[in-house]
């Protein structure tokens, strides 16, 4: 019997605690707290923000934040929207008044000041938005969405070393299956605080930054490219012989990158057929290496042997025939040759439906267009996100194989 009576007291319990989460008393008369949410003026702004269409999301949930003034949630929104619109005072007028409410929890006052801070962010506020992600911080210290806010901000205001002790806390709350992305990013900070070092002429700290950056992730390709040139400026050209070789063979993807300063490392130490080999090897690995061909015909041309280097050209047509400099590279080729008819007829024939273009980039996040690979997006700030953008697969190779 007494354990009956117990189990009653706590279904009573419980239902009066339920009871009370849903209503509460204002001015003599109980008020249901879920009505704002339960009324369609909620129900079809919601339906909106899915459409994109805010200004009518915004009009739906004035309506249902109306029905309730201590509808946390939907005025949360309403903020987040006005931000989205631009109308970042609005935004900031909304979640600062908020914040005055005296029966927050320590969690809904978190997540109000993350809200406060992104409308900080978006108005250019940048030090009262560190403030406001640094007390989400305080009240939360797991808060994700802070501390990825507050390494956005560093960066942005290229406050490297911040944002990457910023990043190792973010890695330290990261799921395992997450784990190599956040190396890759702290590998791309680290790269961008050897590159403060180098700045200073300290090739001691930057020799130590580009080296922990390859250790946190070994395709860290920019690590390699900036450790090869601390060696050329401390005139150690073997060393940096070596790390460009590692790059080759740890990215053959991106070793077209160090072209240019493999290739000059060559020439300087007397063995330009060193370079020639490489290119070839790659070629062999990859037959579709259009790039590889590119690099060696520049080289082959240089050294006054424009035949051959056009012959590699036009195998490179055959791979990308859209590739703005692999054309420009044939007509220099043309131009030593004196523009033999046979050749140009052959090069017509390759270009007919080309569309020539400067190597487009894009970003996989954003969709940000770039003319150059770049390291982090200037748009949406992710790090690797660039891709190359090909128009159109290229056409089947006959006879072509150099």
């Amino acid at each position: 019997m007494n354990f009956l009576m117990a189990l009653i007291a706590l279904l009573a319990g419980l239902a009066i605690g339920k009871a009370w989460e849903r209503y509460k008393l204002r001015g003599g008369k109980w008020i249901d707290r879920r009505r704002a949410r339960e009324s369609p003026h909620y129900i079809l702004g919601l339906n909106f923000l899915v459409a994109n269409q805010i200004d009518l999301a915004i009009e739906e949930l004035s309506r249902a934040a109306s029905l309730d003034s201590d509808a946390l949630e939907v005025h949360m929104i309403l903020g987040n929207l006005y931000r989205e619109k631009g109308q970042v005072g609005k935004a900031i007028t909304v979640h600062q008044s908020l914040l005055q409410r005296s029966s927050l929890s320590r969690l809904e006052h978190a997540y109000v000041l993350l809200c406060l801070g992104l409308d900080y962010k978006r108005g250019g506020f940048v030090d009262r938005a560190l403030e406001a992600f640094n007390e989400v911080l305080r009240l939360d210290p797991k808060n994700e969405y802070a501390l990825i806010n507050l390494q956005k901000l560093h960066e942005e205001q290229h406050a490297w070393t911040d944002a990457y002790d910023t990043r190792q806390r973010l890695t330290k709350l990261a799921a395992t299956d997450s784990q190599p992305q956040s190396q890759a990013i702290l590998a791309f900070l680290e790269n961008e605080i050897g590159l403060e070092a180098v700045r200073r002429k300290d090739y001691h700290e930057a020799t130590r930054r580009f080296q922990a950056a390859i250790d946190l992730d070994p395709r860290a390709v920019p690590a390699y490219l900036n450790l090869g040139d601390v060696r050329m400026a401390q005139e150690n050209e073997k060393g940096a012989a070596a790390i460009w070789d590692t790059l080759v063979q740890v990215a053959p993807d991106r070793a077209y990158l160090a072209f240019d300063r493999i290739e000059k490392l060559a020439v300087l130490s007397g063995n330009p057929e060193r370079f020639t080999r490489l290119c070839q090897r790659l070629i062999g690995d990859n037959p579709q290496d259009w790039r590889a061909r590119l690099a060696l015909s520049r080289h082959l041309a240089a050294s006054g042997r424009p035949q051959e280097a056009l012959d590699l050209l036009f195998a490179a047509l055959v791979q990308n025939p859209h590739a703005l400099g692999i054309h420009q590279a044939i007509w220099r080729a043309l131009g030593q040759l004196r523009h033999p008819a046979s050749l140009v007829d052959r090069y017509g024939e390759l270009t007919e439906h080309a569309v020539f273009y400067l190597d487009p980039h894009v970003c996989m996040r954003c969709r940000y267009r770039s003319t150059e690979l770049l390291w982090q997006c200037p748009h949406c700030h992710d790090w690797n996100t660039f891709v190359e953008e090909r128009i159109a697969p290229a056409q089947d190779a006959t006879e072509v194989e150099v």
